[in-house]
């Protein structure tokens, strides 16, 4: 064979090339259970066809996501062929693999003793990775009606459980011990490459937590925001650039082609630590210094730390209850239902407010979190008074918050007069008593009496007997005053036409 020949033999042979990261990884994580993670691969190819293969990535990979390219622009790369394996060998494969097969075990006998066992495995009970993160309703029946356990024949009965440990044949060649992408790519010249790689991943999520601590009786607060990271992706990210998305994206869009439209800045308040900007309708927050983020590990982060922040309490009755039987009610339904809404709550709510602005201390946009309230007893040492999930929220928006209910406060409401005409003129006149109780030694209250007009949409209160705030279309809200135990009662008749 003459030299020519040759040449053009080897151009077109494959070129096996294992690579490697050479630069620590950046990972944007949002807080829907998914993450972008991109870092930077050094390739040597030959000019033509190579094959290339990375072991190290997640093992919850979206294969359709992966984009490889030169980010200089200089070299033009072609994936021809892209192979994505993600279950690496486990005991529990290997089971698998030999379903209807018969295989040996080590087992001990009585006195301590090791001898072999043949059993034929009827079942591994295995679950592959993908269907445990899998939103298919038909993959979630899988898991839901296949049980975990294996099923082994052993001299000719079965058993739930392995009866010793498994001896399994020989690994073929092509065997992952890793989670594998494989690559056939083609490239128009030869030689080394810096390549971005970068794809979606499940398995790794972010939180933000929050503590508020009361200053005595006064109403300022002490605010601490923390953001919790949680890594089940199958890999470890060591030294990582680590930024985290809030805000609710549509998972259809190329979430990793957002482009950043505004200035970040530094709000008051927030801890050195992570650092926020506006991206497209979302929020970014960045963590300032590099991290190591272990798979199966949660790490949590100080974000935010303000103090002296004003803040109110208030109390809620909203004393209407209403039955579980008439949910799916329309108006129409339910004007002409003369039990709707007639059954009492006797609690009172506690609801905790702040304006999240610069001038009260704050002004950086809240992840959805859960908030956590506490205040210092007579003794010094920190009380819990309550918690609840506040959704995103934007600077210069008011964060309202339901801790739980007054224990010294009570409420009743009763209907004292229904009347409807359905014949020519079409109305309904209905009245109500409502009764607010402090039984609280020294405080005097503010108690918000909430009344919902949910007969029909056109109304009007013809008689009151305390002024009222219309606060949306059907809901007014009446503010009582009540000193220590003192009991008020609020009446008023609303007249409906339709």
């Amino acid at each position: 064979m003459d030299l020519k020949k040759c040449s053009k033999i080897i151009a077109l042979i494959l070129f096996a090339i294992c690579c490697k990261v050479i630069a620590e990884p950046s990972l944007t994580i949002y807080n829907q259970d998914f993450a972008v993670v991109r870092e930077q691969l050094n390739l040597d190819l030959k000019q033509g066809s190579n094959k290339v293969s990375i072991t190290d990535i997640t093992a919850l990979l979206e294969p359709d996501s992966v984009i490889l390219r030169d980010p200089t622009g200089k070299q033009a790369l072609q994936i021809l062929e892209q192979n994505y394996r993600a279950d690496p060998i486990s005991q529990g494969l290997l089971l698998s693999l030999n379903e209807g097969k018969e295989i040996e075990f080590i087992t001990k006998d009585k006195d301590n003793v090791e001898k072999i066992v043949k059993g034929k495995i009827i079942r591994s009970g295995y679950v592959p990775l993908y269907y445990l993160y899998s939103s298919q309703s038909s993959q979630r029946q899988y898991i839901t009606n296949a049980s975990t356990q294996p099923i082994i024949e052993v001299g000719g009965k079965l058993r739930f459980s392995l009866p010793g440990e498994p001896i399994f044949p020989a690994l073929a060649d092509d065997t992952i011990l890793k989670p594998t992408i494989s690559w056939v790519l083609n490239t128009d010249k030869s030689g080394k490459l810096d390549a971005e790689l970068s794809y979606i991943t499940a398995g790794m999520n972010w939180k933000a937590d929050y503590s508020i601590i009361a200053q005595d009786k006064r109403n300022k607060i002490d605010l601490i925001g923390w953001v919790t990271f949680d890594n089940q992706s199958g890999r470890t990210f060591e030294n990582a650039k680590i930024k985290l998305m809030a805000g609710d994206v549509s998972k259809i869009q190329q979430v990793i082609r957002y482009e950043y439209v505004e200035e970040s800045y530094t709000p008051p308040g927030p801890s050195d630590f992570v650092s926020e900007k506006a991206f497209e309708d979302l929020h970014l927050y960045t963590l300032n210094r590099r991290t190591t983020l272990h798979n199966r590990e949660t790490k949590q982060v100080e974000f935010l730390r303000t103090a002296d922040v004003n803040s109110q309490s208030f109390y809620v009755y909203d004393g209407a209850k209403i039955d579980s039987r008439y949910r799916g009610y329309n108006m129409e339904n339910i004007r002409h239902e003369s039990d709707y809404g007639t059954q009492s709550n006797p609690k009172v709510w506690i609801f905790k407010e702040f304006k999240n602005s610069k001038e009260n201390h704050l002004g950086i946009p809240l992840p959805k979190g859960t908030m956590r309230f506490y205040r210092q007893d007579d003794d010094g040492q920190l009380e819990f008074t309550g918690e609840n999930i506040i959704d995103h929220t934007p600077t210069d928006e008011t964060v309202r918050v339901y801790t739980g209910n007054a224990f010294d406060l009570v409420g009743e409401r009763r209907r004292t007069n229904y009347n409807i005409d359905t014949s020519r003129e079409q109305w309904l006149d209905e009245s109500f008593e409502i009764k607010v109780r402090n039984r609280k030694e020294k405080e005097p209250v503010e108690v918000r009496v909430v009344e919902h007009l949910y007969r029909w949409i056109n109304w009007e209160i013809v008689e009151k007997s305390n002024t009222f705030l219309k606060t949306e279309s059907q809901t007014v809200e009446f503010r009582i005053q009540l000193a220590p135990d003192e009991e008020k009662v609020i009446t008023y008749k609303v007249h409906y036409t339709w």
